[in-house]
């Protein structure tokens, strides 16, 4: 299917769910009825409905329709089970953004950053730290391993704009999966140097690897948030 046409039903459909032109607990219209309104097939409708199940907007039921299960949150919203760079994941939450780059250097992977990162010992890698500012506050600070083999020629011009759009679509790799975890941690020196943690000396920490299409791992990446101004989000399917 054209995926320029399910990337456009998809985000329409997001859009209005949260704007709640289709509200918490509504059901939505039916696959029959959201084809005459793309003028789509029922399978472009379908992968659009299924995104966004996915990403804990939607809940399908069966022989029954498809019922809205998001609801706004008061903090702006991180997904754990999706993937999603900085500037998508920003512009969701309709806040403003800022990207400062205060480190990028390129090393070989010793045997500590090998078992931190999960790349072999002796990878060549870019190590970059970045901070991140919504409406204008230092609030996260990122920091990321890439293998260049994968990632070639990075640069702080693409690290402060999108490094998942400059794979995407200058590299042409697909990004398929991450594999993440949460946890709470004591603010480190680089932690109270770059972000307005105020009154706070922990930060919220989410640590994951990236890999490509082919399953081979291309990012290592460590993100640490002010613990106040974030809720993260992910949607779980019990199963039997």
């Amino acid at each position: 299917m054209p995926k320029a046409k399910y990337e456009s039903i998809y985000h329409d459909l997001k859009h209005k769910i949260e704007q709640e032109e289709y509200a918490y607990q509504d059901l939505m219209p039916s696959e029959n009825r959201l084809t005459e309104v793309y003028g789509c097939s029922r399978n472009t409708i379908r992968r659009a409905l299924s995104e966004l199940a996915s990403i804990g907007y939607l809940q399908p039921m069966h022989g029954k329709g498809v019922r809205v299960i998001y609801t706004p949150v008061p903090q702006s919203e991180f997904l754990i089970g999706g993937i999603e760079s900085f500037k998508e994941s920003a512009a969701r939450n309709h806040l403003t953004t800022h990207t400062k780059v205060i480190r990028l250097e390129e090393l070989s992977a010793t045997r500590v950053i090998a078992k931190k990162t999960g790349f072999p010992e002796g990878s060549l890698l870019y190590e970059l730290h970045r901070i991140r500012y919504l409406d204008g506050q230092p609030l996260i600070l990122d920091i990321n391993f890439f293998l260049q083999e994968l990632v070639p020629n990075l640069t702080v011009t693409i690290a402060e704009k999108s490094i998942y759009d400059y794979i995407e679509n200058e590299l042409g790799m697909p990004i398929a999966t991450s594999r993440r975890h949460m946890t709470v941690e004591h603010a480190t020196r680089e932690d109270e140097t770059y972000l307005a943690l105020g009154d706070y000396n922990c930060l919220a920490v989410i640590t994951g690897r990236v890999f490509n299409a082919d399953g081979i791992q291309f990012e290592y990446t460590q993100s640490r948030h002010r613990p106040d101004f974030f809720c993260f989000q992910d949607t779980a399917i019990r199963t039997k």
